[in-house]
């Protein structure tokens, strides 16, 4: 069965462009606000959402999502409570494909075969857990895969071709390449190496390659956009939540509208990329 992932990089590729993929953080600020910036997404040109599974360790990310993982814990963030997000914005998007990226701690408390059903009727589309090497694979990842969810690997910069093969098997959906050595939000990708790694990587697979870590406003997600299948934006947005907030780091009520305004920017950056390569 064709995921949502699948159909939506396949309808890119037709009209020529690559995904633009945001990442929020489950429960930044609170629930509801949460829910409501989620919602705003595809409307303000988000092809794709990954949506953050706040954890207490989260060694892969950087400052901003760190603390974005911290305000949604303080306001009693769960696993369950994430899933149920996914279950009302299907409410009223059937067709956006929907991502959960984080760590494999809380997944394993809540329970695997729990958490697979309990995501894929709730609309989940596909995993990232960032934490579980191909080494592990019978934890999750085949499970993931047997009950009909895209597992989405990570490839970084020192993933040489030798390790390649490993990453990438029973990798689905689309490779994350991680366009820098580091954590998220820490230094900007050279396009030109980018580029360079996305076209190695697609020496090994069919499977579309999206680019993240560091891109962080129109121009580097235009740069981004013309060598890669896919861009994804997070430290960017989720720092525009913290800006919106109060001095105690309450919403205020515009939260959603400015994460919308900046996506809109980045969504025709991605798509001017398309545009520059289709000029002669």
């Amino acid at each position: 069965m064709t995921t949502r992932i699948e159909k939506r990089f396949a309808a890119l590729k037709a009209d020529g462009r690559a995904a633009l993929v945001t990442f929020t953080m489950a429960g930044d600020p609170d629930t509801a606000t949460s829910l409501e910036v989620i919602k705003a997404l595809p409307k303000a040109g988000a092809d794709m959402i990954e949506i953050g599974m706040p954890f207490t360790d989260p060694m892969a990310d950087g400052p901003a999502i760190q603390a974005a993982g911290v305000r949604a814990l303080a306001a009693g963030q769960t696993l369950a409570k994430t899933i149920q997000m996914v279950r009302d914005f299907r409410a009223g998007d059937n067709d956006t494909p929907i991502v959960l990226m984080g760590y494999y701690n809380p997944i394993y408390i809540y329970g695997v075969d729990k958490f697979l059903n309990d995501a894929k009727s709730a609309g989940v589309d596909g995993l990232i857990v960032v934490d579980l090497p191909p080494e592990e694979d019978d934890e999750l990842c085949i499970p993931a895969l047997k009950a009909g969810l895209n597992f989405i690997r990570l490839a970084t910069p020192t993933t040489d071709d030798k390790r390649l093969p490993a990453v990438l098997n029973n990798t689905s959906g689309f490779v994350y390449y991680v366009s820098i050595t580091g954590i998220t939000g820490s230094a900007a990708p050279d396009p030109g190496r980018v580029s360079a790694a996305v076209g190695r990587i697609k020496k090994h697979t069919s499977l579309p390659v999206a680019v993240g870590f560091g891109v962080r406003d129109a121009a580097s997600a235009r740069a981004i956009a013309e060598g890669a299948d896919g861009v994804v934006v997070g430290s960017a947005l989720v720092e525009v939540v913290r800006k919106s907030l109060d001095k105690d780091g309450k919403a205020q009520g515009q939260t959603a509208k400015a994460v919308a305004a900046l996506v809109s920017e980045l969504a025709e950056g991605v798509r001017s990329a398309k545009r520059a390569m289709a000029t002669p």
